[in-house]
Order: C-alpha cells, then sequence, then structure tokens
C-alpha cells in the first residue's frame, strides 16, 4: 500500500491517504488523457502560476490579444449538425474568454452548506483553491477573470491556459485551474479542467453536447475509470500515481446566450442531490463599449 508525503499539513494528508487506500494505482503512460499539473504542499492560489512556468520552462503571453479557454471551438470535435446549431456567442465566449466579465450567484442545499464550510475551514482559505461562496445570495458577486496563457520559452507555442477567478471586493482566489481538451478512452472529446491541490489535483472532466436551443451542456457523469467524471490525483511519497473516481459526484453546466449576455447554470450534486447551484451573468465588455 502506498503512504501519503508525509512533510505536509495533516488535513492534506489525510484526503491523500484516504485516496490511495480507496483509490486505484495507475501508470502515466497508459493514461495520458487524464494527466494534469500537480500543487505544491505550501499553497496554490496565484503561487501556482509561478511553479508551472518554472516546472515546465514556460513563460506568461503578455501580447495584446484576447484569450480564450479554448482557441477554437473545433478542439471539442463536435458533430457539423450540432455545430451549426451551437449559439455563435457561445462560440465568442469561450475562444474569447478573457473580454468577458463576471457575476454569480449562488444557492446551497442547507444540508450540504454546512460541509461546504467545513470545506473552507479546513483547506480552502488555506491552500488558496475552491473558495465557494457560502452565503445564498440574492444580488450577484462580481468576479475578476483572468485567462492565462503559458507559453513555451523559445518556440512561444501556447502550453497550458489558466482561468484565475477572484472576486473583485475581497481579491480572494476562487477558482486557480488549468484548462484544455482530452480524449478519454472511449474516442470522446471533452473538456478538462484541473485544479491543483497540494501533491496532486481534482480534475473534472466534462463531455459536451449542444442543446435544442443552441446552448452547449458540458456534463461529467460517468460510472468507472475512463469516463467523464470528477477525480482526484495524487503522488505518494514514493511518485506512485494514484486516483481515485468520485462516482456518485455529477458536475452539469449549461452556457447559453440571452440578448447580449451570456449566462451559465452549473449544478453540482452527489447521490442525485442538489449540493450547489452557481449562476454566471457574462457580459462582453468590448461589446459594452462599442
Amino acid at each position: 500500500m502506498g503512504i501519503a508525503a508525509l512533510k505536509q499539513n495533516f488535513q492534506d494528508w489525510m484526503t491523500q491517504q484516504w485516496v490511495i487506500l480507496f483509490g486505484k494505482k495507475i501508470t502515466p503512460e497508459q493514461n495520458e488523457w487524464l494527466l494534469g499539473p500537480f500543487g505544491k504542499t505550501k499553497g496554490i492560489g496565484q503561487k501556482f502560476i509561478k511553479q508551472l512556468e518554472a516546472d515546465e520552462y514556460l513563460e506568461i503571453d503578455k501580447g495584446e490579444h484576447e484569450r480564450g479557454l479554448i482557441q477554437s471551438i473545433n478542439q471539442l470535435n463536435l458533430s457539423r449538425e450540432e455545430l451549426d446549431n451551437l449559439s455563435r456567442k457561445v462560440i465568442d465566449f469561450y475562444e474569447n474568454t478573457s473580454s468577458y466579465e463576471f457575476d454569480l450567484k449562488v444557492k446551497w442545499n442547507l444540508f450540504f452548506k454546512v460541509f461546504g464550510g467545513l470545506l473552507k475551514i479546513l483547506f480552502s482559505n488555506r491552500i488558496e483553491q475552491l473558495n465557494l461562496p457560502m452565503e445564498n445570495n440574492k444580488d450577484s458577486k462580481t468576479l475578476k477573470s483572468e485567462i492565462i496563457h503559458l507559453v513555451d520559452k523559445k518556440t512561444k507555442v501556447l502550453k497550458r491556459t489558466i482561468w484565475l477567478r477572484t472576486f473583485k471586493k475581497s481579491e480572494q482566489v476562487v477558482y486557480s485551474g488549468v484548462y484544455e481538451t482530452c480524449t478519454i478512452p472511449n474516442g470522446q472529446t471533452c473538456i478538462k479542467a484541473i485544479f491543483p491541490l497540494p501533491n496532486g489535483n481534482a480534475t473534472v472532466i466534462l463531455k459536451p453536447r449542444v442543446g435544442k436551443n443552441g446552448e452547449l451542456i458540458l456534463k461529467s457523469s460517468g460510472k468507472k475509470i475512463g469516463d467523464s467524471g470528477f477525480y482526484f490525483l495524487l503522488n505518494d511519497y514514493k511518485g506512485n500515481l494514484w486516483t481515485k473516481y468520485i462516482k456518485p459526484f455529477k458536475d452539469t453546466l449549461i452556457v447559453s446566450s440571452e440578448s447580449s449576455n451570456i449566462t451559465a447554470n452549473q449544478t453540482l450534486t452527489l447521490w442525485n442531490l442538489k449540493v450547489v447551484e452557481f449562476k454566471y451573468n457574462m457580459k462582453n465588455r468590448i461589446y459594452q463599449n462599442q
């Protein structure tokens, strides 16, 4: 049995040991579709960006241009029919994400709100990651959204896309994640969101499809390792790679266009019970200023 690295915070060690006990040891060579950057033990947040630059010999692209979560919607390998039906405004959001401003509303299931509070106290505040708002708010909170492209220092080719979201008022990091596409074992192209954690990461793999009204629907709802879904990954103290697939945890994100705005409804469920719902309203700064 593997042992999690000992020189770290006790809460982190316990969660990593749980992944080892109930998860599966895997090899990087046979699971490249699942791999992504890991965090260090001394906080994540904006420190992770500098860490990734150093570890992978990258630098921030400081060019004067808009940046997207993906470079082209064609990376999702949608069918021709789906691509024709997909809202042009939704496509613009994914290809030019940096030009959008965000407002967020949150609605918790009261039962799970307690566990969300514990997560925030034990982990989120300390590691500067996954700082979910705990209050159900009727009025939206404004987020500062930054798309950071890291390019190879020599070739200037894009290697990593980081989406950093902070509360505008407090500057507290909400999410710091790496976004890319991947091809899961059945050949389906998915969006992969990688949230670095101490000695590992939490990875959400979302399968895309287009709804009848042109909305993009992203779902993580598989049944086993190799499917879309929620994964924990980590290295033990010997450097062995482990993963735990969280089958009961599902994530559904629906991105649609309403007049000049883009809206996104995200629902997280556990054992088919709603945990929390996020409602985003995104406005394009460029169009507003014209």
